[in-house]
């Protein structure tokens, strides 16, 4: 655990790039392989369950340092973080640990099968054995909120640096379902078995978003254009007569899709395609909205009568692997003629469509067929040069969307709550309202979009402005108007308005306008049956 620690220390000590890769490098030479193991998947998303709530390692940190609860709680907030006020008020070490990072992880993981008395036996005698910075650590272990500042792209970079293996080469290792108990050093970095995954995906190529004129990318006759479809990033795999489906979070989603065994009888062994899954109306052979398609997320398996009312396409725009081969090396245009003869020997009946190409010799042209993008259930238009390879993770240069402009209303703030970490001590979370009649109903919810100084503003305005407090959220006088951007929006019987926006956050505070000017919920309801 010191020399993880350590590393944490050198990486929270700076924000130079350089800085951070040589410390996580060094790192990666010289630790043990169970460690290295768990630090990179602690790097890339896989960190261990949490198995003892938030709740009772405040308690248990309260009472261990002799404090009231009400002065731990009053302190919390201040700190900004839990892990932190915790390594702060307990008292020094009594005991020394030689345990490693592995160790503790493992102990983390064994407290879900012990009851209660013996889980805080267990964390109180951790804690009075680690130091303050190796206790800090430990705490953002078992809440589950940890965070080092890197990313994976970063860690990747580190990686190769320590193991002369090139990057895209190791972004495609750590791809997959593996985790430090199913893999080793070994096998996962240094000498990995081809076939030992069949699932393995392909890291995702990311495309930014293209806020300029398109003008300045060149000729239109270097690129092609598609839309932007409204669903869910994935790739479908079959190889070994199995299929399987990943959503660009690396989540294996096989389960969840089960429409989507068809295409191992229709593709080739060793197929990737990379698309959006995408809700289908049958009858109209086009997208549903998100909305249908929010109704299959999040579910472990799909009962009959949903696969039946929502059925799900693969609507498919890149090739990645052919024949069990690689090919993503290969130019875009070539790829997409491999995956158009691909599409087109698959029978219509199969849940699998060709994203279309745009046909556009200026960019006036595309920018017309942008414009009605969401008439087809779209959110714009993708940009990929016709030379491009696939490459991994965001890169600029040779694939933009091109998104269409956000839909807003303007919103009434009516409740503001604190935010966490380095925000703590700033109102940051606020819930907006529309009228109705003369009435002011929620609709949505948001936390971004704001400057740091504009935040510490409205701070200081809701302090001076509570009205009612219901635990940490505070009901505000009805003064200040902002206007919301969002990217959709659907019915909803949750809400109260019946109404829910899709990605909402803070595009400007509206100083300029009076709160009698906010919109209405009918205008929010004639947006439904455009948008919708």
């Amino acid at each position: 655990m010191k020399r993880f620690a350590a590393l944490f220390t050198a990486l929270d000590q700076t924000t130079k790039t350089n800085a951070k890769v040589a410390a996580l490098a060094d790192y990666f030479k010289t630790a043990p392989d169970t460690d290295r193991m768990w630090t990179i998947a602690l790097l890339s998303g896989r960190r261990p369950k949490r198995t003892v709530t938030t709740a009772q390692l405040r308690e248990w940190a309260s009472a261990r340092a002799g404090l009231p609860q009400w002065l731990f709680e009053e302190s919390y907030p201040i700190v900004g973080d839990l892990a932190e006020t915790i390594a702060l008020i307990l008292p020094e070490p009594s005991k020394t640990s030689d345990q490693s990072l592995t160790d503790h992880i493992k102990a983390i993981r064994a407290l879900k099968d012990l009851p209660e008395d013996d889980r805080k036996t267990g964390i109180l005698d951790i804690w009075d054995r680690l130091p303050a910075t190796e206790r800090f650590v430990f705490n953002k272990l078992i809440t589950g909120g940890f965070r080092m500042g890197v990313s994976q792209k970063l860690m990747t970079r580190a990686l190769s640096r320590a193991t002369d293996i090139e990057e895209t080469e190791l972004a495609h290792r750590l791809m997959g379902d593996w985790t430090p108990e199913t893999s080793s050093f070994e096998s996962l970095i240094l000498a990995p078995d081809p076939g030992a995954d069949l699932s393995k995906p392909y890291p995702f190529y990311l495309a930014y978003q293209l806020d300029g004129d398109v003008a300045a990318l060149g000729d239109p006759a270097d690129w092609t254009a598609e839309h932007k479809w409204d669903g869910i990033r994935g790739q479908v795999i079959v190889r070994g007569g199995q299929h399987f489906t990943w959503s660009r979070g690396e989540e294996l989603m096989t389960d969840r899709f089960p429409e989507f065994a068809a295409l191992a009888d229709f593709l080739p062994d060793g197929t990737v395609l990379d698309g959006e899954l995408l809700a289908w109306d049958p009858i109209a052979d086009a997208p549903q909205s998100f909305n249908a398609l929010q109704k299959r997320i999040g579910r472990k398996t799909v009962p009959k009568k949903l696969l039946s009312e929502v059925p799900v396409v693969l609507r498919a725009y890149d090739l990645l692997e052919t024949g069990g081969a690689d090919i993503r090396a290969w130019p875009f245009e070539k790829r997409r003629a491999g995956l158009d003869d691909l599409i087109a020997k698959v029978p219509g009946e199969v849940p699998l469509r060709l994203s279309p190409q745009l046909t556009f010799k200026t960019w006036d042209v595309l920018a017309n067929q942008r414009a009605i993008a969401r008439d087809l259930g779209a959110e714009g238009v993708m940009l990929k040069r016709k030379d491009s390879p696939y490459r991994d993770g965001r890169k600029k240069g040779d694939w933009w969307k091109w998104k269409l402009d956000p839909l807003t209303i303007d919103a009434v703030m009516i409740y503001a709550q604190a935010g966490h970490g380095r925000r703590a001590n700033l109102f940051t979370d606020f819930t907006f309202a529309v009228w109705s009649g003369n009435d002011l109903v929620p609709v949505t919810k948001a936390y971004s979009g704001l400057t740091d100084a504009e935040f510490r503003e409205i701070t200081a305005w809701v302090k001076k402005n509570t009205l009612e407090r219901f635990g940490p959220v505070r009901s505000v006088q009805a003064a200040h108007v902002f206007e919301i951007a969002f990217e959709g929006i659907q019915s909803s019987t949750r809400h109260k308005s019946g109404i829910a926006l899709r990605f909402p956050r803070m595009s400007r505070w509206r100083k300029d306008k009076p709160i009698a000017e906010a919109n209405t919920l009918d205008d929010l309801k004639e947006m439904l049956t455009i948008y919708g």
